[in-house]
């Protein structure tokens, strides 16, 4: 029997990252009587992107000490992705991200002091120095303090979000269910705030065999967000621009600390400079009105793409001249170990299986498969409303819709009413790291606290029926195996036995890899697709999709988690291609090269893709968005 618990909550934050984190400290201090609750699907202490730790946070103006503005940081984060950012949305987390990291240091994370100067040791020119391996259990510490542990519930995996009866586009909670022992939870709550993390293992890693499931972005990062606000209907941006990004061979290892702080450069195989041969095509292809190649700093996706050509050139590989800036026994080469040992330790494990010293030789840099997320250098997530003083209150000439609009009431609101994004959730403002996406989940939390007083005489429906045919739904997997648990074939020890009648969460992981890979511009297509091989992907992720709703099975409450992170990065995948498919330019060169359309075309496509999908009839619809600038470029 199906052990059903319903929590009433005027809050519910789904995810316990940086940005649900952020989230529950916010809405905390501007709502001291509210009931605010918060469903991780691991343990908060060590959830999300930082779990492992970081030795920089990425995203510090240094407004006190007058070292940045926060005009030039949207026209550097505009110039990065090559045009097209909500600079409301990013102008909105800019001016306030300081204020968080102050507290950051007030909470005793390590923040590298500047003692000449009394500011932060600067990384590079946004970036400062941590001491990070404790950065998570730190920040989670203060979200935990603020809701207190009874109104946060671990190892809960929250499936799918709840409308209301009476009005279609109100989201009045969520569904999940406890990994350890089944118990399904009805969370009901007058706002919801959606920061589950962007989502890894869609595309096949590099790392196969032994070294599977390692990748640079979490590997329990399962596009929860995305599926969960696609499944509802909520409409989507910019999930073309799926990330690829360079880093040290097999652990993954970041590679900002070297070239930034150690100033350590990357040529090509033979010591060579990987991006003064390919300059001239790189300009003529892809400058557009932004004159991007020749921006201060070259965006990251035409650096990424340099050093692509240069491996078709058969210079390759790319390689950190590690040996040229860290030297042995002084404080280099404690750098060069201590930016892994806080973040990426299995990076420092290689080495010392290879016998490999940085100070006596470089090391190999790949690009990674790609990622699909909203907080890095990309932008892939949820179209939302933006703060009232600077999104423009219509867009002349388009439809008075939130489909077509930046602004519709409350900040950081998606267009379905009462649900609100942060983190990798939120689209279209990239460059938010982890100081970021904390700031977005405050300015998320500050508005659902509005929402909830505007909304204070509403009473939240939940539809019993509703939540039944969900548990039923969410439970099929389970039933299925015990149905047939006897029809086994034979099978390999490391996955499930081969089963005529099912499809474990691991065989469906493989085949939407599978596909991604290869025709949606994954690694080993060297991130070139056409609209051929994208429209053969749609087909066999429509195979896949009916197969998971026939076949899948789970023999545990853990695979059973596992089986629905596999549908939310379904729905993911089918979005990503139905994106890169409709944008006809090659805007992001080193993500992935339309081979149809090789160039950028600003004239046609210096616009938001945006879409909205049907989970009733299965149709997807995909528009355009003009993009409005407020800060002048460059």
């Amino acid at each position: 029997m199906v052990r059903v618990r319903y929590v009433d909550a005027d809050i519910l934050i789904i995810g316990g990252g940086m940005a649900g984190s952020g989230a529950a400290w916010e809405t905390r201090y501007w709502c001291r009587n509210c009931r605010i609750v918060l469903a991780e699907k691991a343990n908060i202490n060590r959830s999300g992107a930082v779990a492992m730790g970081l030795s920089a946070i990425n995203t510090y103006m240094g407004l006190k000490c007058k070292e940045n503005t926060v005009e030039d940081y949207v026209k550097y984060v505009r110039g990065d992705l090559m045009g097209i950012v909500r600079e409301d949305l990013v102008y909105d987390y800019a001016r306030h991200v300081d204020s968080t990291v102050h507290l950051f240091d007030e909470w005793g994370l390590p923040i590298w002091p500047e003692p000449k100067t009394g500011c932060y040791v600067r990384e590079g020119k946004w970036q400062i120095m941590i001491h990070g391996e404790s950065y998570k259990p730190i920040v989670a510490e203060a979200a935990r303090k603020a809701l207190g542990d009874e109104n946060i519930f671990n190892r809960v995996m929250v499936t799918h979000l709840l409308k209301s009866p009476s009005n279609p586009n109100r989201v009045v909670g969520a569904v999940g269910f406890n990994v350890n022992d089944g118990t399904f939870y009805v969370f009901r709550a007058k706002a919801v705030i959606l920061s589950a993390g962007g989502g890894s293992q869609i595309y096949r890693p590099r790392s196969q065999g032994e070294g599977l499931g390692r990748s640079w972005y979490p590997p329990w990062s399962s596009a929860s967000s995305y599926g969960m606000l696609i499944e509802a209907g909520a409409v989507m941006t910019m999930m073309e621009a799926r990330f690829v990004v360079p880093r040290f061979k097999d652990g993954y290892g970041p590679v900002g600390a070297y070239q930034l702080l150690l100033k350590t450069r990357i040529s090509n195989a033979y010591g060579q400079d990987f991006w003064k041969p390919h300059v001239d095509e790189i300009r003529k292809l892809y400058s557009g009105k932004g004159n991007y190649v020749d921006l201060p700093i070259t965006p990251t996706t035409l650096r990424v793409f340099a050093q692509r050509l240069e491996w078709l050139a058969g210079r390759g590989p790319s390689l950190m001249r590690t040996d040229e800036t860290v030297k042995k026994g002084t404080e280099s080469e404690a750098i060069a170990y201590e930016d892994f040992l806080d973040m990426t330790i299995s990076q420092v494990v290689i080495w010392a299986g290879q016998n490999h010293e940085p100070a006596d030789r470089p090391y190999e840099i790949i690009t990674t498969e790609p990622y699909v997320m909203g907080s890095h250098a990309t932008e892939c997530g949820a179209w939302a409303s933006g703060p009232e003083d600077l999104a423009p209150k219509k867009i002349e000439g388009l439809p008075d819709d939130r489909r077509y609009q930046y602004f519709w009431g409350y900040n950081r609101m998606t267009t379905l009413d009462g649900l609100f994004c942060a983190g990798d959730a939120c689209g279209a403002n990239p460059h938010k790291f982890s100081s970021g996406s904390f700031t977005e989940g405050r300015l998320a939390g500050k508005s659902a606290v509005l929402y909830v007083m505007d909304h204070s005489d509403e009473k939240v429906e939940v539809d019993r029926a509703q939540v039944d045919s969900l548990i039923a739904k969410i439970m099929e997997p389970l039933e299925r195996y015990q149905k047939g648990r006897y029809n086994v074939v034979t099978g390999p020890s490391y996955m499930h036995p081969i089963d005529p009648t099912k499809m474990y969460w691991k065989q469906g992981l493989f085949r939407l890899q599978k596909i991604m890979d290869e025709y949606a511009g994954g690694w080993s297509t060297m991130y070139v697709t056409n609209e051929w091989m994208l429209n053969r992907a749609l087909e066999l992720l429509q195979f896949l999709k009916e197969d998971f709703m026939n076949y899948a099975a789970a023999q545990d409450w853990h695979e059973l988690m596992r089986v629905w992170e596999l549908w939310h990065r379904i729905l993911t995948a089918e979005a990503v291609v139905r994106h890169m498919l409709f944008r006809k330019e090659t805007r992001w060169p080193g993500y992935y090269v339309r081979a149809d359309y090789p160039a950028l075309d600003d004239e046609n496509w210096h616009v938001f893709v945006n879409s909205r999908y049907d989970a009733k009839t299965g149709q997807w619809e995909l528009w355009k968005v003009p993009v409005i600038h407020i800060i002048e470029f460059p």
